[in-house]
C-alpha cells in the first residue's frame, strides 16, 4: 500500500502560479500511475490530470490544457502539479492519487480508478 502526502497549496492571486507536490512512500512509486483531482464544497471532485508510470504519458482536463503540467521525479518518489495562470475557478482541495499498474504507458482519468489517495492541500485563487 502507498501512503500519499501533498504539499504545496496557498492563497494566490488570479494569475498567479502554484507548485503541488505530492510525496510517496510505502511501495515502489514506478509500479503505479499518479493522478490530481480536484474537489470543491457540493460538488464532485473532478480530474485534472494524470500520468503513467514511465511519464511518457499524460493527460489533462480539457480547459486546463496549457496552464496545468503534471510531472514525476520517480528518484524522489514525487508527483507534481505545476499550475499557472490561476483562475478563481481554480479553487478547491487538490488531491493526489495512485493506482498500481503493470501498464507502463497507461494513465488513468477517473476518480473510480484510483485506490489511494492523500489527504489534500487547499488551493485558494482570489480575483
Amino acid at each position: 500500500q502507498v501512503q500519499l502526502v501533498e504539499s504545496g497549496g496557498g492563497l494566490v492571486q488570479a494569475g498567479g502560479s502554484l507548485r503541488l507536490s505530492c510525496a510517496a512512500s510505502g511501495r515502489p512509486f514506478i509500479d503505479y500511475a499518479l493522478g490530481w483531482f480536484r474537489q470543491v464544497p457540493g460538488k464532485e471532485r473532478e480530474f485534472v490530470a494524470s500520468i503513467s508510470r514511465s511519464q511518457d504519458n499524460s493527460d489533462y482536463r480539457a480547459s486546463l490544457k496549457g496552464r496545468f503540467t503534471i510531472s514525476r521525479d520517480n528518484g524522489k518518489d514525487t508527483v507534481y502539479l505545476q499550475m499557472n495562470g490561476l483562475k478563481p475557478e481554480d479553487t478547491g482541495v487538490y488531491y493526489c492519487a495512485a493506482k498500481e499498474t503493470p501498464y507502463r504507458n497507461t494513465y488513468y482519468n477517473n476518480v473510480q480508478s484510483y485506490p489511494y489517495w492523500g489527504q489534500g492541500t487547499q488551493v485558494t485563487v482570489s480575483s
